[in-house]
């Protein structure tokens, strides 16, 4: 009877996966990444991101994307974006831009971050720069601001019927805009519309008043945007299909409209089961888009997508140390991480969301049931199941062999959600995260971002004086 950790693994799933794969020591590889050795060098929480995987992830999309217009006789163009919102930091932004890609921003900050990579000579005032999200002054300013500065390719999407008028205000000459389709919800949502946007039917009696005699605005972009995602599900085609509707009946009364934003992100990995076929979605995203035009008698759109978790999302990864072990009965083994999910995976606390999880060592040892506890004192902070199973296998606890677990996929929205460099519960402490690069030789670099947070910053931001 086989009862390795890694019998179990490789019974139940199609395992290793291209980015996976265990030594002769039972330790886990990461991309070639021997993830414990790294993990013994820079200690335990530690978050680790591996730049090289963003733009994989980009050349990919881009790659299914060209294959598909090919394929398809699409005449227009595909513009990937990324979302800022799922991570600011500037080293992840930096790899993304240096795809050549464009970028899409949510708040007024999101500007000066724009302005920054431009005057370090990441990106040019050529980029296409799409502006989303409900815009308060600020905003409206800064985007003002870099429009007036010779960013020509700002589109700012107008979420509500008083944005157009206060752009007006502050934007000298003439500018672009996008429109943001307020699309239904999901039939199990809270809600049936979305409180973002301008309503399906509301979009054409709107641009007839307030743009088609507008010298100084042109509609360039219908945006669609759906919560769930870009998803296989009748829901989803649904939406679209009414979506490319509106596109078409606005295109015959605007000339000026050339583009469709499908927002929304492609979904990533998030247990060893995972299936999903990007290039069929691809493929019959630009077929319905196409057969929707040539029966309209409309010219095709340029694609805009605004990719955020799935840019940025598996190229990072969280590493515990279990400290201890404790059985609270017969049959609940809890095992202690040396950290908190509330204050570094949120989204597993607040949304029940999962994250691919495996241990990083001891995969030729036998294996047990358990569930995992943080460290606050909160009865909410632990992780009791993986996304495809109603439990959670690891290696068996010893004190005299420690054992390290890794999440996977980790890097969109964490940081941010959980407050990076603030107070969190119980002041558990940000870990510290380590950059990992490849250099021109492919061989890997590895630095360290940010130490642990100490109580001396957190008395600081408390207010103490020390």
């Amino acid at each position: 009877m086989k009862l390795q950790y890694i019998d179990y693994v490789t019974q139940g799933y199609d395992f290793p996966p291209s980015e996976f794969a265990i030594n002769a020591n039972g330790e886990l590889l990461f991309h070639n990444i021997n993830v414990h050795e790294l993990t013994q060098e820079y200690g335990s929480p530690v978050k680790f991101t591996y730049l090289p995987q963003i733009s994989n992830n980009i050349q990919k999309v881009k790659g299914w994307f060209n294959v598909a217009m090919s394929k398809l006789d699409y005449q227009a163009q595909y513009h990937y974006c990324y979302c800022t919102k799922s991570s600011h930091f500037a080293h992840v932004l930096e790899e993304a831009v240096s795809n050549g890609i464009h970028l899409e921003t949510s708040s007024a900050f999101d500007i000066n971050i724009i302005e920054s990579l431009e005057k370090s000579g990441k990106i040019t005032k050529d980029k296409y720069i799409v502006c989303n999200g409900f815009k308060r002054d600020q905003y409206i300013e800064n985007i003002a601001r870099i429009i007036n500065d010779g960013f020509y390719n700002t589109l700012p999407v107008v979420d509500n019927y008083q944005e157009l008028d206060l752009l007006s205000e502050q934007i000298k000459g003439e500018y672009s805009i996008g429109i943001r389709i307020a699309a239904e919800e999901e039939p199990k949502f809270n809600f049936y519309t979305s409180r973002l946007g301008i309503g399906y039917r509301d979009i054409l009696p709107w641009f007839h008043e307030k743009i088609k005699n507008n010298q100084k605005v042109k509609l360039k972009m219908l945006h669609f945007f759906i919560n769930t995602g870009i998803t296989d599900t009748a829901y989803y085609w649904n939406e679209l299909s009414k979506c490319l509707r509106i596109y078409a009946a606005l295109k015959r009364v605007c000339p000026d409209l050339d583009s469709l934003n499908i927002g929304g992100g492609f979904p990533i990995k998030n247990s060893l089961d995972f299936e999903y076929d990007y290039q069929y979605m691809i493929e019959e995203i630009i077929t319905q888009i196409k057969n929707t035009c040539e029966d309209q008698e409309v010219p095709v759109p340029h694609i805009f997508t605004e990719f955020g978790s799935y840019t940025v999302g598996e190229a990072s990864m969280n590493v515990y140390k279990i400290l201890h072990q404790k059985r609270q009965n017969d049959r609940e083994k809890w095992n202690m991480i040396d950290s908190s999910f509330i204050t570094t995976l949120p989204d597993s606390w607040a949304i029940n969301k999962k994250f691919l999880m495996l241990p990083i060592n001891r995969w030729n040892d036998n294996y047990e049931r358990v569930f995992l506890g943080g460290l606050t004192c909160d009865s909410d902070d632990y992780y009791n199941s993986e996304q495809n199973n109603n439990a959670i296998y690891l290696p068996k606890f010893s004190d005299k062999k420690p054992l390290y677990i890794g999440f996977f996929n980790t890097g969109a929205y964490q940081e941010s959600i959980g407050g990076y460099g603030g107070i969190h519960h119980c002041l558990i402490p940000n870990p510290k995260h380590v950059i990992l690069n490849r250099d021109k030789d492919g061989n890997l670099t590895s630095h360290l971002f940010s130490e642990q947070q100490t109580h001396e910053q957190m008395l600081d931001l408390l207010g103490y004086k020390q």
